[in-house]
């Protein structure tokens, strides 16, 4: 790849000019006072590498004409400062940048740190995969027992987890032991059921201060997300209110449409669910997960199918890398289900067929399925798959495994 260093530090841009020509990279540096946008445009560099505190024009300003030019609309910007202020970085990252690497730089870390911010990876999560009910016991250890939480972690961006059902306990847990301080994140609550509520009280970032949380849910007519959440930890019913909260905690109702959050846009849908129920297609450089839960497909020969509907559903999932949806059933148990809001293997294959997508994950598990069940449901899915021809892969989702988008 080709870097252009911009710094002032002639020992800082010779010593990360070597470790980068040691990787086998272009290296080109220059000082702020010089007409970096010309070099720039000359150069086109793959990524500039910038500091803050410089004499002239200082990082910030630099970083706002680079993003400004069209013919560096493809160039990572990563800022290379001692200043370690929580305030620098998010306004580096407002203005454009796409990483932040505090000094002094170690010889050891530099390269992983820039190839991370380069490649940009999102990693998903499952942390709860069941729907309903938790299902502790030695009948769910594959899958998990825990109901739904899912995260995605994309560098330089806060922490997005997807519904607070008991999973997100496991979570708090996970977060809790990596010591992680100043916690920035988004809870987006697909719809209140209290298998993806229930479970938010006991998330340990909620009363640490100095974290920041906020908690986003589908609008229920004249119920906010806040009074939802609020009623749940009334001292009827939970010994600890949202009074306690140590972090800056803000709620937030959404209606559909789509939200950008740094450099990642979220889109949302209504759902086929009782009450309001929103899907979520996550949105970034270029890569996609769509989370789709609590959602029923009818089959066509039911007087509930609506094509309008699933047309709607197939264009905002069309193509996806990921596509998370609600299997709840497997086909046999169906029947005896219908109208109560979720989904079964067949109604689900042919709709991830439909949309093209590129990976089909079965969520949402239900609580009286075991382990030896969800694999029967796996395997139908990849069965009927084969006889459609397509070459969608397929699994179901368990506890705690990890992907990278």
């Amino acid at each position: 790849m080709r870097f252009l260093v911009i710094d002032d530090s002639e020992t800082i841009t010779q010593f990360v000019g070597s470790l980068l020509q040691e990787e086998g990279h272009e290296v080109e540096s220059c000082a702020s006072n010089v007409d970096i946008l010309k070099i720039a445009q000359s150069l086109r560099p793959d990524c500039v590498l910038l500091d803050l505190v410089m004499p002239g024009m200082d990082g910030f300003e630099i970083c706002k004409k680079l993003r400004e030019t069209p013919e560096l609309a493809n160039t990572k910007i990563i800022v290379l400062s001692a200043k370690s202020y929580e305030f620098d970085k998010r306004r580096a990252m407002q203005l454009g940048a796409d990483g932040y690497i505090v000094k002094p730089i170690k010889a050891e870390t530099f390269i992983p740190e820039i190839n991370k911010v380069i490649k940009k990876e999102f990693v998903l999560a499952y942390w709860g995969t069941r729907g309903t009910l938790p299902v502790p016991g030695k009948d769910s250890l594959r899958y998990g027992g825990n109901t739904s939480c899912v995260t995605i972690q994309i560098d330089g961006e806060p922490l997005f987890i997807f519904d607070a059902g008991t999973g997100i306990k496991k979570l708090s847990n996970h977060l809790m032991s990596l010591g992680v301080k100043r916690l920035t994140a988004k809870i987006f609550i697909s719809h209140p059921h209290w298998d993806h509520i229930n479970a938010l009280p006991f998330f340990a970032p909620l009363y640490i201060p100095g974290n920041e949380i906020e908690i986003l849910g589908a609008s229920q007519g004249d119920t906010t997300i806040r009074n939802i959440i609020s009623a749940q930890m009334d001292n009827i019913y939970f010994p600890v209110t949202i009074r306690e909260f140590g972090a800056r905690v803000f709620f937030r109702d959404l209606r559909g449409g789509s939200l950008t959050i740094g450099k990642t846009t979220i889109d949302m849908h209504l759902l086929n669910h009782p009450g309001n129920c929103l899907g979520y297609r996550i949105n970034h450089n270029q890569k996609s997960v769509c989370y789709i839960t609590d959602n029923e497909l009818f089959p066509k020969d039911l007087g509930y199918f609506d094509s309008e509907f699933e047309e709607k559903l197939i264009q905002f999932i069309q193509g996806t890398d990921i596509l998370i949806i609600d299997c709840t059933y497997l086909d046999s148990d169906y029947p005896s289900k219908i109208g109560w809001g979720h989904s079964c293997v067949s109604e689900v294959v042919q709709l991830a067929e439909k949309a093209k997508v590129k990976a089909l994950h079965l969520f949402h598990h239900d609580p009286d399925q075991d382990d030896d069940a969800i694999d029967r449901k796996m395997a139908q899915a990849r069965e009927k798959l084969a006889q459609l021809g397509s070459h969608i892969k397929c699994l179901c989702a368990a506890e705690e495994k990890q992907f990278v988008v």
